[in-house]
């Protein structure tokens, strides 16, 4: 008989930890017993997995020793107080924070990419940031075919990133300008994302990018274990509820032509190449939800070395539990647990 495991969602009546819950029964990942863990606050609130009803425990008190895989997508600062929690009980912890990502005893993983990375004593294992995911799966064929210089990459990131609240207050923000309401901006309050567009996701850094800039830059470097490559990153809150889409400018090792290109495309493992249309978020992740979409392709006018695509893709999904899941899927297939 297969073996399953007692897994543990970390932050599970957040939106992530939703699509976690949602994602485990999809694709029949090998559950013994599932236990939902969040703050105090949300402890005691039920959800539903494959026809049963779980109560939410909570994190303060929850014993880690009765868990085999524990997901965390609850936020840094609980990641860096529990996690090394959980592995002290013997966890492997898959973190979706921004914690654990730069250390460099961390693997931090796509698993169409870099699976080659990860180690049975692995007991942490990092989930990039959601933007980097797909710009990393979008450069995957093309760097392994002709090799890629430099990034340009700007991000056209939904609400949903920032979790449930910032999903509601554009709900809510939309309803208000719609019915005429003027919007007076409260001191120390960020400007209305409500037909909007703002350009800081993350906090602004003495180097004038974005903590979601840097995380982009950072992380894209080591997933491609090159720090020689070049990437600059603008980051980008736009009206959107679900998906992220990032407009990318490469610069290649070699000459290729945007035919090469979508060929590469066309094969790369995770990604959908739209040859004739641009993917949106609200129409096309309908169909594609769990795969990295790419559109636009062209060459730069002035050189045979230098590409410009687009990049759709659901940020709460591949972009970060469906990621994860795979992750786990990996470990177990290669025999780590």
């Amino acid at each position: 008989m297969p073996k399953s495991y007692n897994v543990a969602i970390v932050g599970a009546t957040g939106t992530v930890g939703e699509m976690f819950v949602e994602l485990l029964a999809a694709r029949s990942f090998p559950v013994a017993k599932l236990f939902p863990v969040a703050s105090t606050e949300s402890a005691g609130k039920i959800i539903r997995y494959q026809g049963e009803s779980i109560r939410v425990q909570a994190l303060a008190d929850f014993d880690f020793s009765q868990v085999d895989i524990a997901f965390f997508s609850a936020g840094s600062e609980v990641s860096k107080h529990a996690v090394p929690l959980a592995i002290e009980k013997g966890c492997l912890v898959i973190d979706n924070t921004a914690y654990f990502r730069k250390q460099t005893t961390v693997p931090l993983i796509v698993p169409e990419i870099n699976l080659s990375s990860l180690r049975a004593e692995h007991a942490l294992i990092a989930n990039p940031n959601c933007s980097t995911i797909q710009l990393a799966l979008a450069l995957k064929p093309l760097y392994d075919a002709v090799g890629i210089e430099k990034v340009e990459v700007v991000t056209f990131q939904s609400v949903s990133g920032q979790g449930r609240a910032a999903i509601e207050r554009l709900a809510s923000e939309t309803a208000r300008r719609l019915r005429g309401e003027h919007y007076e901006r409260e001191a120390g309050m960020s400007p209305p994302i409500a037909f909007n567009v703002l350009p800081e996701v993350g906090e602004i850094q003495d180097s004038g990018y974005s903590t979601e800039e840097l995380k982009l830059m950072e992380e894209t470097r080591k997933i491609f274990s090159d720090e020689s490559l070049i990437v600059n990153a603008t980051a980008v809150r736009v009206p959107v509820f679900f998906g992220h889409s990032e407009a990318v400018h490469i610069k290649t090792k070699e000459a290729i032509t945007p035919q090469e290109a979508a060929v590469l495309f066309s094969q790369a493992e995770g990604v959908k190449y739209f040859p004739n249309s641009a993917p949106t978020p609200l129409i096309d992740l309908e169909k594609h939800a769990n795969e990295v979409l790419i559109g636009r392709l062209r060459q730069a006018l002035h050189s045979p070395c230098e590409l410009n695509f687009w990049v759709v893709a659901d940020n709460v999904r591949k972009g970060a539990a469906l990621n994860a899941l795979q992750i786990a899927e990996s470990v177990i297939q290669k025999g780590f647990i």
